[in-house]
């Protein structure tokens, strides 16, 4: 057992799982920024539905939080990210370390414009990953994140699973190793912070695609072909964010898309599912508890493309479905007439 308590922001359904494994491991305190939450997880040792484990304690401050550990987990939003650093960052020293599990992206617009607005440009500049808000907002130095088929349910009930670490620090890596495996749960590690994070974030688009094409009831076979072409389209994405194609093709990558692709427990698969049985995107938004990532990654990447002059077929589709502008029948239409007469062209 860690002599330290170890710390989690963010209590949501990954973020609860997150500290309930690190709980086997250690004692683990757990901040939620909604009064209502937290009063939930004190007086009925719950959150989300999941039940919380013995070794962890809810705590209502974040200076408390920063002031009693060493390292801490943050696991919010990527809309809230940046804020939740803000807030924190005052009460942070270098020797504290930073492990997210946050799989978005953050994006710094002109004050009053929208992503959506046709001149809003999108480049490497203003789009940045988790672990780069953190570096940019705290003086924090050791820095890493969380990637894998975490299916939180999942992992919550006992099932196998496994992570990746990334760091650029081996002593990042073996710290999250340490606090987080277990005898269901194994932890590898991975140099390729940008790329791992990369992974995490871009299977999303993926997945919400997945999911709309079971949901008109199609079957493995175009499952399998999505899957192949979209990993081609994140590795080619993921290049032009500043990650390398081995990240890509691990358990942080394939592993994840896969997972992510083939199960209603992925808030983006059902996005993608109930957008191809009929619903409207605010309804779906509307109705779901946590938010899913991949609806802002499309619009982010989708941009971002744009700017850089390469095409992601598979990401401008799903954009023109979730702008309303294309039905997932048609978006699926033309991507199966697109010439492609290469397979693999990323190596």
């Amino acid at each position: 057992m860690s002599e330290k308590p170890v710390g989690v922001i963010g209590a949501g359904s990954f973020g609860t799982t997150v500290a309930n494994l690190l709980a086997e491991n250690a004692h683990v305190l757990i901040y939620a920024r909604n009064k209502e939450q937290f009063k939930q997880m004190r007086d009925q040792r719950r959150s989300h539905d999941y039940p919380l484990h013995d070794n962890v304690r809810p705590i209502e401050s974040l200076e408390e939080l920063a002031a009693e550990t060493e390292i801490i987990f943050p696991v919010v939003s990527s809309s809230g990210f940046r804020q939740m650093m803000q807030d924190l960052a005052p009460y942070l020293y270098p020797y504290h370390t930073l492990i997210h599990g946050t799989k978005g992206l953050d994006v710094s617009l002109p004050p009053g414009s929208d992503i959506n607005d046709p001149d809003v440009v999108i480049n490497r500049n203003n789009v940045k990953t988790m672990s780069e808000v953190i570096l940019e907002e705290s003086v924090v130095v050791k820095v890493g994140c969380l990637a894998g088929p975490n299916l939180a349910r999942e992992i919550a009930d006992d099932h196998p699973a496994a992570t990746v670490v990334a760091s650029r620090f081996d002593s990042v890596i073996a710290d999250g190793q340490k606090l987080l495996r277990n005898d269901r749960f194994q932890v590898y590690g991975n140099k390729d912070l940008i790329g791992i994070e990369l992974t995490g974030v871009l299977k999303n688009i993926i997945a919400i695609a997945a999911g709309a094409l079971s949901g008109l009831g199609y079957g493995e076979n175009a499952r399998a072909l999505l899957i192949s072409r979209g990993m081609v389209e994140m590795i080619h994405l993921g290049r032009a964010l500043g990650g390398n194609t081995e990240a890509f093709i691990g358990l942080a990558g394939i592993g994840d898309l896969v997972a992510t692709c083939s199960s209603s427990l992925s808030r983006n698969f059902t996005v993608g599912y109930r957008l191809a049985k009929g619903e409207t995107l605010d309804e779906i938004i509307n109705s779901m508890q946590e938010v899913a990532e991949g609806v802002n990654t499309v619009r982010i990447i989708k941009k971002f493309a744009g700017h850089y002059g390469f095409r992601a077929p598979i990401t401008e589709k799903l954009y023109q479905i979730l702008q309303g502008k294309a039905t997932v029948k048609e978006a699926l239409q033309y991507l199966m007439k697109i010439p492609l007469n290469v397979d693999i062209d990323f190596l």
